[in-house]
């Protein structure tokens, strides 16, 4: 039976594969019977990721997407791709008055022009087939939720968001769909290596209307749903998933 949300011969590549949002993308993409082609930095993290999907004629891919030797590796080794799921990310928390260059290269680096740049060069190489979906993952913080010490996380993340508009528009004539979503705070090892003290989290949740953080697997479902048949008029959107949290 025809099951518009199921990735039955789709071919989809994730960045960040190795933990959290990225990894739970992954996982989720090959019970929905895609055959997926996971990166990411670290190599032993990327292997655990490997061996939990569903299915089979997967791939793996270690590589960092800030090199452009390692995004050009991508792109010759990734056959022809019906969707992409841009997950790479790192965040950084620190006041404006402490911030130095290191910090806005870094975090830029990653959050935005790496994934400009992968986009560019699977799309030069025409590993992008037409119809195809591309997912990035952004962030709440890049679109109206401030918080201190979030300031060169939530820029880059308000680049991303603003670029992938761009990107959906360009690339609409060749039937490429690109969105984005927004979680808020997502139970991954970015926050369970944080500076926050387990008051300060208990605190922050109760901002939540839902009263909880998200799970990787929340976010993961959207990006399903995205790459999927189901959203085929769906391009240039923004979704957040956050618990109600930019209600308040």
């Amino acid at each position: 039976m025809y099951n518009p949300f199921a990735l039955i011969g789709k071919t989809i590549l994730v960045t960040g594969a190795s933990s959290g949002i990225g990894k739970a993308c992954a996982i989720e993409c090959s019970k929905m019977g895609a055959r997926v082609v996971i990166t990411g930095r670290n190599e032993e993290r990327l292997l655990s990721t490997f061996e939990q999907l569903e299915g089979q004629g997967h791939a793996s891919i270690s590589a960092d997407i800030c090199q452009q030797n390692d995004i050009e590796q991508i792109t010759a080794t990734t056959e022809e791709l019906d969707g992409v799921v841009f997950a790479a990310g790192v965040s950084k928390l620190k006041p404006i008055m402490a911030l130095n260059e290191m910090d806005l290269q870094t975090v830029f680096s990653t959050n935005y022009f790496a994934q400009a740049l992968l986009t560019k060069s699977l799309l030069k190489a025409k590993k992008i087939r037409q119809g195809a979906s591309l997912v990035y993952i952004s962030s709440i913080s890049g679109n109206g939720n401030t918080a201190t010490g979030l300031s060169v996380y939530g820029s880059s993340k308000s680049a991303l968001t603003s670029y992938v508009r761009y990107a959906a528009l360009e690339l609409s004539g060749k039937q490429i769909r690109c969105n984005t979503i927004l979680p808020g705070r997502i139970n991954t090892d970015l926050l369970q290596n944080s500076t926050m003290s387990d008051e300060q989290i208990q605190k922050d949740m109760e901002r939540y209307p839902l009263k909880r953080y998200g799970e990787p697997e929340e976010v993961a479902q959207t990006a399903v749903f995205l790459l999927s048949d189901a959203a085929k008029w769906i391009t240039g959107t923004e979704i957040k998933i956050d618990g109600g949290r930019t209600l308040v």
